[in-house]
């Protein structure tokens, strides 16, 4: 049986990843071109997708160490 915390880590996980690809989506509303040259959803895109990412790895580092067994 995971630990209690293998599940928050895991969704954490998630969020991170889907908030990283959310930023890329293209909006028409938005204030401003991102860096990319476009209207996307987050105007800080790629650096707020980088930062979603690395937070996601992150997640998934510490769930590796903290809950594999050894045997």
């Amino acid at each position: 049986m995971k630990k209690k915390g293998y599940a928050v880590l895991l969704i954490l996980s998630i969020v991170f990843a889907i908030a990283a690809v959310k930023t890329t989506i293209p909006n028409a509303d938005a204030g401003k071109d991102c860096l990319l040259g476009y209207r996307a959803h987050c105007s800080f895109t790629p650096v707020s997708t980088v930062i979603c990412l690395a937070l996601a790895a992150a997640c998934c580092i510490v769930r590796r160490r903290s809950f594999t067994t050894e045997g």
